[in-house]
Parts: C-alpha cells; structure tokens; sequence
C-alpha cells in the first residue's frame, strides 16, 4: 500500500489524466440510461472511488513534512465520497430489483447516512462551514516566520495560528487563500532589535565548544496549537449569530435527507418536497455559500419541473437546430443525455 501511494504522488499527473478518460469513456458505455444498468453504473461508481482515494492520497500530507498537521482518526471527506459515488448503484440497484415507487426508501438510508457522516464531520472541524458537503477540509492556513518574531528562544520556527497574532502578541505573516502575502509592518526599530538579538545567540553558539553542543539535546519544534471550538463555546461566545450558522448548517446537511422522504411520501410528481449573511466567512467558505446557491440550479432538472416547463424546451432547440450539420447531431446527444440524467435522482441531488 505504501509503495502505490508514493507511485500515486509521484505520477500525480498522470493519474488524474487516466481517470479524466475512463469517466470520459464510461458515457458512451451502450445503454447508458436503459431500465438495467447495474454493471455500467458500478463501473462509473468505482472509478469514482478510485479516484477519491488517490485524490486522499495525494493531499494526505506525508511523513517528511515537517509541519504537517495531524491527520484525523477517521478522513470523513473520503468517507463523504465514496458514499456519494455508492449512491448511485444503490439507486440503480434498487430501481431494478424493487422498482420506482419502493427505491425512494432505500435513497432515504443513503441520504441518513450521508448525513450522519456530515454530521460527525462537522463537529470533528470545530464547527466549520462543511466545503463541498463535507468532501474538503475547512483549515485555516498557518505560515512558517523565520525572523525573531517567528521563532521561539532557542530559535525554533513556530507556527501561528491564521488570526495573525502569535502567543507573544507580535504580528504574523499570513497566506491567503488567493496566494498573495499581507505583511505587517514593523518599524525601523524592532528590526533592529530584532537583529542584534540573532545576532547575540549566533555569537552565544559560536563561543561553545563543540562537544558541550553535542551533550546539549536538540530543541523540539514548538507548534502553536489552536483548541477546537465546542458547541457550548459557540453557543455562549458567538451569541445569536453563532447559533444560527450552526442551525444553518444543520439544516443544509439534512436538506437531502428532507427532500427524499417527502418525496417518498408525496411522489416524484408533487411540488411539496420544493417547498442570510454569515459572520467572519473565510474565501472558501464564500466560494461554499455560491456553490450552494448554484445547486438551486438543479432543480429544473428535476420533475415535475422538468416534465412540465424543460423538456419541452429541450426539445423546442433540438427540432431547431437538427437540420444544421454537426450542431444538430451534437445538439440531439446533449438532449439526450440531458433527459437520460434527470431520471436518476443521485445526478441531479447536488448532495
């Protein structure tokens, strides 16, 4: 296993090329979106968890990191993965074996599933907004300062936590999720002492012999460690506003769950199961709050929307556009694919 996993970092690139073709090569696998397509589906399905492990794999930080963080007993992102990428065949599976109107049932065990697992997550992260429900981590990012105010007494780098301030109260230098670097200024002055302070230990260390050096053990890094915060601390520190983006986020990763057990009970034809600003959000968890807005998307795709309204404009465009060369044949196959999608709930859910 560890002989794959070096093979997987080392060839990161060409394995992500191999998997982009056979996803590729799979949607023109015959009877892609016939009434028995158990086999086809649980290929799909096992590239996909595949490629989630290498992905794992190649953002697990290795062992010569010298700051990396501590990995988490269990990895819920791939967890997260691999239970979206079963889904489904465990809807095609069902549809087979138990028909339309009962596989709702089992796409509701699924959903509770999914949400359990978001559920632990969400509290393993310290009560972090979940990016790509659950799928990536939400860390803040740390940098490594190596001038005095970087460093511990024995001249040891030290990681400070993203708020920009180290236990000493000096500012830090931070990463930004875009990749540009904010400086804080210091004066003319602290650098200067700064300066003669390294300068005074590097005459310390010369001044030692060699073999006192040797009989000294040698400093351990000193990281600085940012507790997680508990509900309770959420609850009582962050006021109105902290207990609602944590009910917020609760409610986001039941919404599936919700939305198929109405289904489940109403029909697939029922418009029942369709029936803010966030405080001191990160980029990425801006770039959540858009993904998640763009997932109301999907629901044209769904019925009874798509039955009533899309479709007929689909099909509008493809009688337009089928007597021109090349674009009509390539309009008729996204049509078609279009159609064949939105009978599968797991390809349209967003979940």
């Amino acid at each position: 296993m560890e002989a794959y996993k070096l093979w997987v970092r080392r060839n990161r690139d060409l394995v992500r090329s191999l998997e982009s073709l056979a996803n590729g090569l799979t949607w023109i696998l015959p009877e892609r979106f016939a009434n028995s397509e158990i086999a086809p589906e649980a290929v799909y399905s096992l590239l996909g968890i595949v490629s989630s492990v290498n992905q794992h794999i190649i953002d697990a930080p290795t062992e010569n990191h010298a700051f990396a963080s501590k990995e988490q007993s269990i990895p819920w992102g791939l967890v997260v993965s691999v239970l979206k990428d079963v889904e489904a065949v465990v809807e095609v599976a069902a549809q087979h074996f138990v028909g339309d109107d009962r596989k709702w049932s089992f796409l509701a065990v699924t959903e509770a599933v999914k949400a359990g697992v978001r559920l632990a997550a969400f509290r393993e992260s310290g009560y972090k907004m979940l990016l790509q429900g659950g799928e990536v981590a939400n860390e803040e990012e740390v940098t490594v300062l190596e001038d005095n105010y970087g460093v511990n007494g024995n001249g040891v780098p030290v990681i400070y936590p993203m708020n920009g301030h180290s236990q000493n109260g000096h500012k830090a230098v931070t990463n930004g999720l875009d990749g540009k670097n904010e400086f804080v200024s210091k004066s003319l002055e602290r650098r200067a002492v700064a300066a003669l302070n390294k300068f005074g230990e590097n005459a310390k260390m010369m001044s030692d012999p060699m073999w006192m050096r040797r009989l000294q053990p040698a400093p351990e890094p000193t990281v600085s460690v940012v507790e997680k915060p508990t509900l309770a601390s959420i609850w009582s520190a962050k006021g109105g506003t902290g207990r609602l983006f944590v009910l917020g986020e609760v409610v986001h990763i039941f919404r599936p769950l919700v939305y198929v057990l109405l289904i489940r009970k109403f029909g697939i034809r029922s418009w029942t199961p369709w029936g803010g600003k966030v405080h001191q959000l990160s980029s990425a968890e801006r770039d959540e709050l858009r993904r998640r807005k763009m997932m109301w998307a999907l629901y044209v795709m769904r019925d009874p929307f798509f039955a009533s309204y899309t479709k007929r404009h689909l099909q509008k465009a493809e009688q337009v556009l089928n007597p021109v060369p090349l674009i009509g044949f390539l309009t008729g196959k996204l049509v078609e694919l279009l159609e064949g999608v939105q009978t599968r709930y797991t390809y349209t859910s967003g979940s």
